[in-house]
């Protein structure tokens, strides 16, 4: 009927989309988005494209940063000031003012990608429908804080977006939609994140319209593996592994706190680099066995060896392996890791 409505209206000119007793078109929903990075962008960006109604966007506070340690905003409120959103920032979220605010809203669901914290239980309870996660891996796997470093370092062939409802414990609530994704063999996690940012928002914009119809498929702590914070330690390479082992690590492990070594005291930041055959089969592990032109191999383990590519000495910038062989006196014999 109602649609037999629509196409009667739409002969005498521009349909209205049908309304709900409180004023809204069908299917639009008052949202609280909470993110932070730029990874959050696309879900935010489609959200509005969609129509709904954002009623306010939580993201963290500003922090400084750079030489001059100026605050700077996350993109994500760089994004909501520019159209017009209202901005929240708290420094707590667990006081009963923040707790309060966020109820006041009167939401039908809050979105959270990224954000950044852990959302107290009066959070999960305070949207009408509840609060949707959009998660960076096909969980139960790589439950936690960096999935996609993880999924890269781990050497997992593929990984992809979750939508699920928030519960009390890290992840673990019931999955609403998912999209798989293959990585790319030479994909850096910045890379994969984009990637994964875009299905993401597609993959939101897919699971707010069909909130009311889908049936949420609850997840076995059985199958769950982890994926923790990243440390400064978790960067610091082990030659001894297999290159291909740490080639995962290079690549993974961006853009924080990358994969490094020492030489000469000093931090050297690997950008990139591949697996290559090993010569030289009585040089030592983490010994240069080739560094000539464009060429500088180190010996790892199990007889494995890697070509560095691009990477970075302390306190300077990046440089191709050529640019950084003129500017030092490496040589064939000499040992990275040391400090």
């Amino acid at each position: 009927m109602r649609r037999s409505l629509l196409s009667l209206l739409s002969c005498y000119g521009k349909a209205e989309p049908y309304r709900t007793d409180s004023g809204r078109a069908a299917g639009i929903m008052r949202i609280i988005f909470m993110g932070t990075p730029q990874s959050a962008l696309p879900s935010l960006q489609r959200l509005l494209q969609d129509g709904h109604d954002i009623v306010a966007v939580w993201t963290q506070p500003d922090k400084p940063a750079g030489r001059g340690e100026k605050m700077h905003s996350s993109p994500v409120k760089e994004f909501a000031l520019e159209h017009g959103l209202r901005v929240e920032q708290p420094k707590k979220i667990r006081t009963d003012e923040t707790k309060n605010l966020f109820a006041s809203y009167q939401a039908d669901v809050a979105v959270v990608v990224a954000y950044g914290r852990i959302l107290p239980v009066e959070y999960l309870r305070a949207p009408r429908k509840g609060c949707i996660n959009v998660h960076f891996s096909l969980l139960p796997l790589y439950r936690g804080a960096a999935p996609v470093n993880w999924a890269i370092v781990n050497g997992e062939n593929k990984t992809g977006v979750t939508t699920m409802f928030i519960e009390e414990e890290l992840d673990s609530g019931p999955i609403l939609l998912q999209r798989e994704t293959l990585i790319g063999r030479t994909e850096t996690a910045p890379e994969l994140m984009r990637r994964l940012a875009d299905i993401g928002a597609e993959l939101l914009g897919e699971t707010i319209a069909q909130l009311d119809v889908l049936t949420p498929r609850p997840q076995h702590d059985r199958d769950a593996t982890l994926a923790p914070l990243l440390t400064r330690a978790d960067g610091l390479i082990n030659w001894s592994n297999n290159a291909m082992v740490i080639e995962r690590c290079v690549r993974g492990l961006q853009p924080w706190p990358n994969a490094y070594t020492h030489y000469q005291n000093r931090r050297l930041i690997i950008w990139k680099a591949s697996v290559t055959e090993a010569t030289l089969p009585d040089a030592e592990i983490g010994h240069i066995i080739v560094a000539h032109g464009d060429d500088l191999v180190v010996k790892c383990g199990e007889e494995t060896a890697l070509r560095l590519v691009e990477v970075q000495p302390e306190a300077k910038r990046q440089m191709n392996v050529r640019d950084f062989l003129n500017g030092t006196h490496l040589k064939i014999g000499d040992r990275f890791g040391e400090v």
